[in-house]
């Protein structure tokens, strides 16, 4: 793997970073786990139809530290992402919550969107997505991405690339 300071500056290039076998296998089965237990494999929305039509959703979030499951803080709290984190946006930085986004196969998932108000290039989330399932075209998922948005303000209406 690269150093920490190599992937910051990619960071910085690319506006996104992909760690392929970042976390232990037996720790991400164990998670991904918990989250079939919790979802299923076909779980109903939890959304009514005016929310779905607007927004363009078809994810089911879940917030499991707010129920006092603590088994995804070995994510948040690995060293190796706390350094990569602090390297990338500073040492002050602060996390938000875990959410578990679930999409059922088939669906479309979460819509296009921007996260921050794109008028201050210095205030942004910093998205640090963790797959428990691979993820290919057959079932879905993936993640798409416009290279160097991070850097534009107001991403521009155009067809991203996927990666």
């Amino acid at each position: 793997m690269q150093s920490i300071g190599q992937l910051s500056q990619q960071f910085w290039r690319d506006g996104y970073l992909i760690l392929e076998d970042f976390f232990e296998v037996d720790v991400i089965d164990r998670l991904n786990q918990l989250i079939l237990d919790y979802f299923g494999l076909a779980p109903d929305y939890w959304h009514n139809d005016e929310f779905l039509t607007k927004s363009q959703v078809e994810v089911i979030p879940w917030f499991p530290q707010r129920e006092g499951i603590t088994d995804f803080d070995i994510l948040a709290d690995d060293p190796r992402l706390h350094r990569l984190t602090a390297e990338i946006i500073g040492e002050e930085w602060q996390e938000q919550y875990c959410i578990m986004m679930f999409s059922r196969q088939g669906s479309k998932g979460q819509a296009w969107h921007q996260d921050c108000a794109p008028e201050d290039l210095a205030q942004f989330n910093l998205n640090r997505l963790v797959y428990t399932h691979s993820i290919d075209e057959s079932i879905g998922g993936q993640t798409v991405v416009m290279h160097g948005t991070h850097k534009k303000g107001l991403l521009p209406l155009v067809t991203p690339t996927r990666i």
